[in-house]
């Protein structure tokens, strides 16, 4: 009996270094694993990730317009029948012109207004190089928005198409100049006509396409908006 136990006791020991080692050389290879993994983090040259950023006008009333415009009105889309309408628009806001207004008022920096001829859809050279400026400067946002407006001096239905078409000229012009895959996913149109959501003339101060022009009521929503918005949804 005690023979045996004799063994036993000097398989124990023997196995106890066995198994120190063997803990010894796993925590070795996960430090050596470790410590590569950070000197190649280190080496590798850092990739600027585009991503959606928490602004500080992203707003809870902002976002939450711009998630019932992502769904209702095209912005993820693609096709003919992608914006919103002015009727559209306004069920979308849920609220008032002005309201709507003053949600884009902290965007002054970033923002640009494009100025149409009285009765025109049509992109002059100022224009285009405004579009060209503000949609280059994305700095990672996600939605680009287009919200194109009308004076009131024409008829309700006329300036309902003629706001349609001043937005589907910048997207015509984005489309036809900038090679983005996403373009289509990431250019938001509203169209509002002359009945909701019309400039007062303190937008005047903003990045227009014709700062030296006259710039009142009428001129300021001869135009469209155009922004990035750096909002995380």
């Amino acid at each position: 009996m005690k023979s045996l136990l004799h063994v036993v006791l000097a398989l124990v020991l023997l196995a106890v270094p066995s198994v120190a080692v063997h803990r010894w050389v796993h925590a070795a290879g996960v430090r050596l694993a470790a410590n590569t993994a950070e000197r190649a983090q280190a080496s590798a040259p850092h990739v600027a990730v585009a991503e959606a950023a928490d602004e500080g006008y992203c707003s809870a009333d902002l976002k939450r317009v711009l998630r019932r415009v992502l769904q209702s009105c095209g912005l993820a889309g693609a096709g003919a029948g992608r914006g919103c309408q002015p009727v559209q628009a306004r069920n979308v806001a849920t609220m008032s012109g002005d309201d709507f207004n003053a949600l884009f008022l902290p965007l002054s920096g970033r923002a640009g207004i494009i100025e149409f001829d009285r009765d025109s859809e049509q992109l002059d050279d100022a224009d285009r190089a405004l579009v060209s400026r503000i949609f280059a400067d994305q700095r990672g946002a996600s939605y680009f928005f287009v919200v194109a407006r009308a004076s009131p001096e024409g008829a309700v239905d006329h300036n309902r198409e003629l706001s349609r078409r001043r937005a589907e000229a910048v997207l015509s012009y984005l489309r036809t100049t900038f090679t983005d895959p996403d373009l289509d996913r990431e250019v938001g149109l509203l169209w509002l006509g002359a009945e909701f959501a019309q400039l007062d003339p303190q937008f005047c101060n903003w990045q227009r396409s014709a700062p030296n022009g006259h710039c009142g009521t009428q001129e300021i929503n001869r135009s469209a908006f155009i922004a990035w918005i750096d909002c995380r949804l």
